[in-house]
């Protein structure tokens, strides 16, 4: 008997096939290669398939973090206890390369508040060694902890001095031009422009971005690690508001849109700025299972000529301390100026690490604005294996001259997180 598919149907079982293979990847490894020995085939850690000449690549992998937080006080309008559940990410990541010069990646998130859109598509090409040259939409390069994958920071959430200069690490849905590479295996650096989307000037023209980076590191490699950074962005704009706002390490504030509370450091003041300039320095150590690192950013809000507002500074600092109890390093990359994962020894018990990062930041606006917050972070994570990571946080803020509409100034929060990465 002959059986007749639907074309839809066909192409149903082909993702529902791929996608089903790549998330049972976890169970499998080794090298699969055809006949023709020209053809390998990887399940560990996603699906890859790549010619034994590295001239062709296809990878299929993605990650989820399912995230809780509950939160009191500064962080909600009220002061009182109020709680999320979300997906913080949910993204299907493809990439590649092509002709051996000609890598790619295409990410969509479909946990952006349940809606999907491009994380990443961009292509770069390397055959200009050891410069590579990206193009597309992908995440501006500014700072340590942005550099490194939401999946391997130690923290659930990024350092809130990020949220000071937010825009130094937003691609804004628009395009834009990286060049950068590693030298003498102990520098790396980068220099980008991004156009953002609907970005215009009053003659149509856009108003850019540019992002520098660069990391010096005489020590780079997995648990022996010592790096400098030194970042800087500008943004060309005619006018702005200058606000100045922050979750304090806490994404579940603007999750809750009843009662979370997301405080402003300096308020909207529409169309009184027109010049805005992002300076930030990074360092870091690790030494087998242990690692501290640190960074600085300010930013310098100029007021119009003429204005009756004062230019704005907003600063802030971190200093991040962890230890992993069963003994593997965090790995590291040169390329990129970033950490890595931690790779459990003991794929039955796992990997186990400690955190705690404190955190300061400010602005300041002479005769209008005067605040600052503190923010401790303790977490644990648990590394179960290769694929999951089990992560909990527990948080203390403390402001001054911020508050809530119960004039609550500090506040605490509980956040956790389950991580599945192929």
């Amino acid at each position: 008997m002959i059986r007749k598919h639907s074309f839809r149907g066909t192409m149903a079982g082909f993702a529902a096939s791929a996608l089903a293979l790549a998330v049972s990847a976890q169970a499998f490894a080794g090298t699969v290669t055809t006949d023709g020995a020209d053809i390998v085939v990887k399940t560990k850690g996603g699906l890859e398939v790549a010619t034994t000449d590295k001239e062709f690549s296809f990878k299929l992998g993605g990650r989820l973090q399912a995230d809780y937080d509950q939160f009191d006080g500064i962080y909600t309008k009220n002061g009182k206890t109020a709680n999320e559940a979300y997906f913080r990410r949910a993204i299907l990541e493809i990439s590649g390369t092509a002709y051996k010069d000609w890598k790619y990646a295409f990410n969509v998130d479909f946990g952006e508040n349940g809606s999907s859109k491009w994380d990443e598509a961009s292509v770069t090409y390397t055959g200009f060694k050891p410069v590579n040259v990206k193009i597309g939409r992908f995440d501006p390069d500014f700072g340590l902890e942005k550099a490194t994958s939401s999946k391997w920071i130690s923290t659930i959430e990024r350092s809130a001095i990020y949220d000071l200069a937010d825009w130094v690490n937003d691609k804004q849905d628009g395009m834009g031009i990286q060049v950068s590479g590693v030298a003498g295996e102990l520098f790396y650096g980068s220099a980008g422009i991004n156009r953002a989307k609907g970005n215009e000037d009053a003659n149509g023209d856009n108003n850019n971005t540019y992002n520098l980076r660069g990391v010096i590191a005489p020590m780079a490699e997995a648990g022996n690690v010592l790096h400098f950074g030194v970042n800087y962005a500008k943004r060309t704009t005619e006018d702005f508001d200058g606000r100045v706002r922050s979750r304090m390490n806490v994404r579940g504030t603007t999750e809750d849109s009843k009662n979370g509370n997301r405080p402003d450091f300096a308020p909207a003041v529409a169309g009184e700025f027109d010049g805005d300039n992002v300076w930030g320095l990074e360092a870091a150590f690790a030494m087998g299972p242990f690692s501290v690192q640190s960074e600085y950013l300010r930013r310098d809000i100029d007021a119009k000529s003429g204005s009756l507002r004062n230019d704005r500074e907003a600063s802030g600092y971190n200093v991040q301390l962890a230890y992993t109890l069963t003994g593997e390093a965090r790995g590291y990359k040169l390329d990129g100026g970033k950490f890595d994962s931690i790779k459990p020894a003991d794929k039955q018990m796992g990997a186990w690490e400690l955190v705690y990062r404190y955190d300061n930041i400010e602005a300041e606006e002479s005769g209008f604005v005067d605040t600052k917050a503190k923010i401790h972070t303790v977490g644990v994570n648990w590394y179960a294996n290769d694929a999951v990571k089990v992560s909990a946080n527990y948080l203390m803020a403390d402001s001054d001259n911020i508050a809530n509409a119960n004039n609550g100034d500090d506040g605490d929060a509980v956040s956790m997180r389950l991580q599945y990465v192929f």
